[in-house]
């Protein structure tokens, strides 16, 4: 008994210091227009846990595919990512957000239209805020292209998963996912955007 206090008045030390629990894990969602898109970098990157696609920054609860696509819900399509904080940063994270969107145009990514298919940092913590903001700050001083970077950092609010056929869609249905993908562009803006680090 005495160990187990000793354990948990040490995971409350962590949590007020803020320091993850060991084994603790957290959570990150970002909107890079389709998320048939952004599960695949995420999913490959260790220290994931899982990847859900959803929808997050509209008014409306609890919405549906056919509704958010019809761009009036104010939801944008996102990925929520669950992960080990010990085995992979949020900076890391946001890493591949950068790499996998075009950051340079509002509502909108390569083939998509909409406000439903904006770009966006969303945080759930100050340090996450402050990460996602000194990650955009260094990226518009290094940025291999000309345009301004227009990606929102934003507070999260409520996720709501999609429906359960979008979720892993490009592994439940590949080829229809690789004739999206190369249909929409996504690939060949990464590469003007981003050359060899596009995609990683």
């Amino acid at each position: 008994m005495r160990i187990l206090k000793i354990l948990a008045l040490a995971a409350a030390l962590a949590a007020s210091a803020g320091v993850p629990a060991q084994g603790a894990t957290e959570k990150a969602t970002f909107a890079g227009g389709c998320f048939w898109c952004m599960e695949p970098p995420y999913d490959a990157l260790p220290g994931v846990i899982s990847t859900t696609s959803g929808y997050i920054g509209g008014r409306t609860a609890n919405p549906t595919y056919e509704q958010v696509s019809s761009g009036t819900t104010g939801h944008t399509e996102a990925v929520q990512v669950v992960y080990d904080p010990a085995k992979v940063t949020y900076e890391k994270l946001l890493e591949v957000f950068w790499v996998n969107v075009d950051p340079t145009v509002r509502d909108r990514q390569f083939c998509d239209a909409g406000t439903q298919y904006r770009t966006g940092i969303f945080y759930h913590s100050e340090a996450q805020r402050k990460a996602a903001e000194a990650s955009r700050a260094a990226l518009e001083k290094s940025r291999p292209f000309k345009a301004p970077i227009v990606t929102p950092v934003e507070m999260a609010g409520t996720f709501y998963p999609a429906e359960d056929d979008h979720q892993d869609y490009y592994v439940k249905n590949p080829v229809r996912y690789k004739f999206y993908l190369n249909g929409c562009g996504r690939d060949a803006r990464l590469r003007e955007l981003w050359g060899d680090k596009a995609g990683k």
